[in-house]
């Protein structure tokens, strides 16, 4: 096995182990929680916050309606059961019934109001809650999917990683380091020949180059300095 090829074939399994460990570093990056479950949690919670204030709300309005209720029957007792007579009494005692039955009716209004709102945040809460179980199962399918691929990869990375070290052995080091440095140059260290032509730069190479990588020698390419291989 010509050098040229040696070299090529230690090109290829760089470039997959370089795919390798991007793809690793995606998935990675996509491992653990998820932003959208996060969300919906956050406004789950902020949803049940909401509902707890309301029913606060709620059980204090109904308490003042039960006060203003019982002082009402109270007033109208006073009012209705005969014992006074006196007209100004009787009058302020009507003025007093009918304030009564004014704050009763508004705090009534504001509990069929408040009522109306934990009727809709409930709502909210049971709809957010099905979307966050929806998310959470495609969520953790997606984890163990990516669990998957990346034992994959840790193992594909493994082989190529051997791979690599039987075919460094093969080339001679000091080839080696001139490989490592035309790859830290030029992104390729080889570049293949096809129709009389340099890959690696698109350039036509010169007759006697052609020759030279034909008979099996280590070639540079004149115009880019990458090592020419012919397939």
């Amino acid at each position: 096995m010509s050098v040229a090829r040696q070299l090529h074939q230690l090109q290829q399994v760089d470039l997959e182990l370089e795919s390798n460990e991007k793809t690793q570093s995606h998935i990675v990056s996509q491992l653990g929680d998820s932003q959208e479950v996060a969300r919906i949690r956050n406004q789950i919670d902020a949803e049940q916050q909401r509902l707890e204030e309301l029913e606060r709300q709620q059980h204090s309005l109904e308490w003042e309606i039960d006060d203003l209720a019982s002082k009402l029957t109270a007033t109208e007792q006073k009012l209705y059961g005969g014992r006074i007579t006196n007209p100004k009494e009787l009058a302020n005692l009507q003025r007093e019934a009918n304030e009564l039955k004014d704050r009763r009716t508004k705090l009534e209004d504001r509990d069929l109001e408040i009522m109306d709102q934990v009727e809709r945040a409930t709502k909210t809460a049971t709809s957010l809650g099905a979307e966050l179980k929806k998310l959470e199962t495609g969520w953790q399918s997606q984890q163990e999917q990516l669990s998957a691929d990346l034992e994959k990869l840790k193992t594909a990375h493994s082989d190529l990683t051997a791979k690599r070290q039987l075919l460094s052995t093969e080339i001679e080091p000091g080839l080696i380091e001139i490989y490592h440095q035309l790859r830290k140059q030029k992104g390729t260290a080889i570049a293949r020949v096809e129709q009389g032509t340099c890959r690696g730069c698109q350039i036509a190479l010169p007759t006697t180059e052609l020759q030279q990588a034909r008979g099996g020698h280590l070639v540079r390419c004149s115009s880019c300095g990458r090592i020419l291989y012919l397939a």
